[in-house]
């Protein structure tokens, strides 16, 4: 299983100590379909271009937005394209994933989308977002498996969860927490610290106001058993985003090189 930091241009340096496989978070779609870019050092080669569509307007040329990407990945020897898209599924946007998976897989670069655009690129690696509140993680995976007809064409979306539920959760949603609220909430209450081995997450639980909490996150070691579900399970991708383990990644990447498992 290949893992991918997705990093902005100025964090790359940095990130790359960590994994040589980069996702390079610089792209979005301007006016006129076309593919703007951040500044990018010149020796940057290899890796993902990840091409966001927040606030993008209407895409009105699929197919020059699509030749936009193929030739950037040609200057940048890029090994395929990552689509960052955050909005709900859109036909213009489906209409462009249609024009763009078909190119990439005859230049043999690879296309990694959210769930809501697989039908639009049957030939595409479907992410999958590990931020699991509720049930087995190992089971999600395995259904997830099993609905794709196997993991190949599958890879981890892995957010890494800090959530505070207020109980009962009956909805499953809980508020979520930064790294600095997280410490505080910690340093506060010094709770017991449990590990679930169905959320594959660590929790404790505290009471304020009358209100029982219960807060679960992840660390260097769940996000590693993470990985190591996924890539049992024959995943082939793993995504991180640098911000989110920037703190964790001397450990979390100890047992991968490069971005690789190291026996």
């Amino acid at each position: 299983m290949q893992i991918y930091l997705a990093v902005t241009p100025e964090a790359s340096q940095e990130a790359q100590k960590y994994c040589r496989n980069l996702a390079h978070v610089a792209y979005r779609i301007g006016p006129g379909s076309a593919l703007l870019r951040q500044s990018l050092l010149l020796q940057t080669k290899g890796g993902l271009l990840s091409v966001s569509d927040h606030d993008a307007p209407f895409i009105d040329s699929p197919e020059g937005l699509r030749d936009a990407v193929l030739r950037e990945c040609g200057r940048r020897n890029y090994g395929g394209v990552l689509l960052d898209f955050e909005e709900a599924s859109r036909r213009d946007r489906a209409a462009f994933v249609m024009s763009l998976a078909p190119a990439l897989s005859a230049s043999r670069r690879t296309l990694y989308l959210p769930e809501s655009y697989a039908g639009a690129a049957p030939g595409g690696v479907v992410l999958l977002c590990t931020a699991v509140s509720g049930g087995s993680f190992s089971q999600y995976l395995q259904e997830a498996v099993t609905q794709a007809g196997g993991a190949g064409r599958l890879a981890l979306d892995v957010q890494r969860l800090r959530m505070d539920f207020r109980l009962p959760a009956r909805s499953g949603e809980g508020d979520p927490l930064s790294e600095e609220a997280l410490s505080r909430l910690m340093e506060r209450e010094a709770p017991a610290v449990f590990f679930s081995q169905d959320l594959c997450a660590r929790y404790f639980t505290y009471s304020q106001d009358g209100e029982a909490h219960f807060v679960l996150f992840d660390d260097a070691d769940t996000l590693n058993q993470k990985l190591r579900l996924g890539a049992g399970l024959g995943f082939s991708a793993a995504f991180f985003m640098w911000p989110e383990i920037r703190d964790v990644a001397p450990r979390l990447f100890a047992a991968w090189r490069g971005g690789k498992k190291t026996p």
